[in-house]
């Protein structure tokens, strides 16, 4: 077996076990997520817990997996640099996100931090492959950037609400402390934002998918549970400041290749 026909059949073991994770997650043959490890990751759980309607993005990333699946079987994507310098990492990230689920119903909640540090750096590595290596046609930018571009964003997002949740079962500091630090973690989510725009090139779908989960954060601390105007307000300016930054980057990058013209 060729190292490109291995390649291919591992994203395709890893998309089925990613598909068993997501099954447990949903609930359909586990526990959902947010009734796992006692709630503690729950839509109420945390100042940084993004709303429910949040997580919808998962089944736009997930169908984006799928067809990535599909794609790197093509012919054309078999021996492509793309497909080389992005399969062995997105079969990684699947199982990472398997994992991440399988951790959570048993509880483990400190675990599951570490797996999904490991999966945001994952996905990091897999961006800035793709950023070196330019798309080539519209559905190579839709399925291939697009979902690891969402994929990345979203998880960043995660990242911080996973390690408020694993906090919180660890016992609260005293409430006054709460969203003070809830805040300096959505100025370092933002810090994230922009730092990924200048390596990235600005790249809309990890902007998208990280403000719509800093986005659904705000709208949570409004008008849900736990509630925190303050927490809320530094949300939707960390929103705006990733979005922000990654269309200033396209727009300079724009211009000068403008210039150059």
């Amino acid at each position: 077996m060729n190292r490109d026909l291995l390649r291919q059949v591992w994203v395709s073991a890893s998309a089925v076990l990613c598909v068993y994770g997501t099954l447990l997650g949903f609930g359909v043959i586990g526990t959902p997520v947010e009734e796992s490890a006692g709630g503690a990751l729950s839509a109420d759980a945390t100042l940084l817990a993004p709303g429910g309607p949040a997580f919808s993005i998962w089944s736009v990333i997930y169908l984006g997996l799928a067809a990535y699946t599909v794609w790197q079987w093509l012919p054309v994507n078999k021996e492509s640099e793309r497909a080389r310098a992005s399969g062995w990492l997105a079969g990684l990230s699947m199982l990472l996100n398997a994992a991440w689920i399988t951790v959570t119903q048993w509880g483990w909640v400190w675990v599951s931090v570490v797996v999904i540090v490991v999966l945001a750096l994952t996905l990091g590595l897999i961006v800035r492959a793709l950023t070196v290596l330019p798309a080539h046609g519209l559905a190579d930018r839709i399925v291939v950037d697009g979902t690891f571009g969402l994929y990345l964003g979203w998880v960043t997002v995660a990242t911080c609400a996973n390690v408020a949740a694993a906090g919180s079962t660890a016992g609260s500091p005293a409430p006054r402390i709460l969203p003070v630090v809830a805040m300096v973690v959505l100025a370092a989510a933002a810090g994230l934002g922009v730092l990924f725009a200048l390596r990235f090139g600005g790249r809309l779908a990890v902007a998208v998918a990280a403000a719509w989960g800093l986005a659904w954060i705000a709208v949570a601390r409004l008008t849900g549970q736990p509630e925190s105007t303050a927490v809320g307000a530094v949300a939707v300016v960390a929103a705006v400041i990733v979005v922000g930054a990654a269309l200033v980057v396209r727009g300079r990058m724009s211009g000068a290749r403008a210039a150059e013209a």
